[in-house]
């Protein structure tokens, strides 16, 4: 975020200025002649996202300075008038180096970076659309009306579907539109009503829709949904639905940092993700011996049979561990367990702090009172990437940081930078990965029918669970490959679109389809 490459730049600047080199900074906010003089700079710290917005607003203003059309991208953008001599504020794409770079060139590939064109009519008359879709979409039933693909997270209506579509009551303003793309919103909203859930994947703020970033934690400001799903959701949600605009230029976070001649980065999680690395972005991953011996402790998992008995567990946990005054983090998926679990530590009278996307102007202050005494801290993945938790005085003898792992994410890199919050530095620290055989997970990675069969197997109570980790593990590695075939297949794709383009003498960040 801005805070951290303003908080970095001036960190390291009197080493950058003893060698004899310029460093700027690219904030939100920056004024174009002010980003202009920072990019003139030997060194450049700032976002992904503000890079690649910079990139696509000099490729609009190089299109409209060749066309001579000085008003287009002004009426476009909603901007009153132009700058007269305008020029573009980046330079040539040499050299790239990427702070958290499993995070921004894996977890982030996918996003899409959008200026948005102005709405036409048609695309107003949508907003109805999404309004009825979401009022009806819970009338469907599944294997009835509609058939669910979990891999592709897709819905499809069957024939008796279609027919209620055809006989449901519907505004006079559908009359406009096609059965074939009423059918496409119907579907959607189904998707949405059981895929994108309130405190988990989407918060809302101010009466609009916020993205959760799902590996961070923390809210994804100014992103949207693509295909129609963002304005889905806001018609779930009941707010002010936006209209789904054409785009005026499109790049994804993979294709921004691929234009780079050089590209190198840092992270403490890429070893797991070194092919990938390679086989994308032509990067080798080298492990870089840790400064002192780690000597944090792994604690046998504990798996239950259900998602009751294993939050219960971990307030017991909490409790156990609170007795001896170490202090302890606990990471969960979603703002909503967060809040869960925080009112049955309440309940048992335990002092805590929360994390999450809700309390994010109390981050500093949690996360700089999170290693002290009996502090007990419950978090999002907020406090796992690039969380540095400093112990206060007597921990270190109490031995260190306890964390738990309430259960795991689609991903082990997310796991793992949780795990690696305690034991840092050769401290000691230990951490413990709870399970439970309901969780989503197994439905992610295994499919819906092996999922229900481990649900069924917890539901009995018949014995330990341990041996069940293997498991875990497995339907953790499919979503995982899952995940990596589709941006495998994003990057050709958008290599095969490009070449297309450049053979039409298009350009492929400008000409793209809505």
């Amino acid at each position: 975020n801005d805070y951290l490459a303003r908080r970095d730049a001036e960190w390291m600047r009197p080493i950058y200025e003893a060698l004899g080199l310029t460093v700027g900074v690219i904030e939100t906010q920056m004024p174009q002649n002010e980003r202009r003089k920072a990019y003139a700079c030997d060194v450049v710290y700032g976002t992904a996202k503000e890079f690649g917005f910079d990139f696509l607003r000099d490729r609009l203003l190089l299109r409209r300075i060749r066309e001579g059309q000085k008003d287009l991208l002004g009426s476009m953008l909603g901007q009153a008038g132009t700058v007269k001599n305008e020029k573009p504020v980046q330079t040539e794409a040499h050299f790239a180096l990427v702070d958290e770079a499993d995070s921004i060139l894996i977890d982030e590939a996918r996003t899409p970076l959008i200026i948005s064109a102005l709405p036409t009519e048609e695309e107003k008359l949508e907003v109805e659309c999404y309004h009825w879709s979401a009022q009806v979409a819970d009338e469907f039933v599944e294997d009835e009306d509609y058939e669910y693909d979990h891999d592709k997270r897709k819905a499809e209506l069957t024939r008796a579907g279609r027919q209620k579509v055809r006989t449901l009551p519907k505004p006079e303003a559908l009359d406009k539109v096609g059965m074939v793309n009423i059918y496409q919103y119907i579907e959607r909203a189904i998707m949405v009503a059981r895929e994108y859930t309130l405190d988990r994947q989407y918060v809302v703020r101010d009466g609009e829709i916020v993205i959760v970033d799902e590996f961070t934690g923390r809210l994804g400001e100014g992103r949207k949904w693509r295909e129609g799903i963002h304005q889905a959701v806001e018609a779930k949600q009941g707010v002010e639905v936006t209209v789904a605009t054409g785009q005026a230029a499109r790049i994804t976070v993979q294709d921004f940092f691929l234009r780079y001649e050089r590209l190198a980065g840092m992270t403490g999680t890429a070893l797991s993700s070194r092919g990938e690395l390679g086989k994308i972005y032509k990067c080798h991953v080298v492990a870089v011996p840790t400064n002192r011996p780690v000597i944090r402790q792994r604690l046998p998992d504990a798996i239950f049979g259900d998602q009751h008995d294993r939050w219960q567990a971990i307030v017991e946990e909490v409790v156990a561990v609170h007795e001896t005054g170490r202090p302890i983090l606990i990471g969960t998926r979603s703002i909503d367990k967060s809040e869960l679990l925080s009112k049955m530590l309440a309940e048992r009278g335990i002092q805590h702090q929360v994390l999450n996307a809700h309390r994010i102007a109390e981050e500093a202050d949690i996360v700089s009172n999170a290693g002290q005494t009996g502090k007990v801290t419950v978090s999002t993945n907020m406090a796992g990437r690039g969380t540095d938790i400093k112990l206060g005085e007597g921990v270190l003898e109490l031995g260190g940081l306890h964390v738990i792992c309430t259960e795991m994410h689609d991903s082990q890199r997310i796991d793992l930078q949780l795990i690696g919050r305690c034991g840092r530095q050769g401290d000691p620290g230990t951490y413990r990965q709870y399970l439970a055989m309901d969780d989503d997970l197994l439905e992610s990675g295994l499919g819906p029918k092996r999922a229900k069969k481990y649900k069924a197997i917890g539901e009995s109570g018949n014995g330990s669970f341990r041996k069940f980790a293997a498991v875990f593990r497995r339907a953790q590695r499919k979503v995982e490959r899952r995940h990596f075939r589709d941006r495998k297949a994003l990057m050709h794709f958008e290599k095969e679109r490009k070449k297309m383009q450049r053979q039409m003498g298009q350009d492929p960040y400008l000409d793209t389809p809505g």
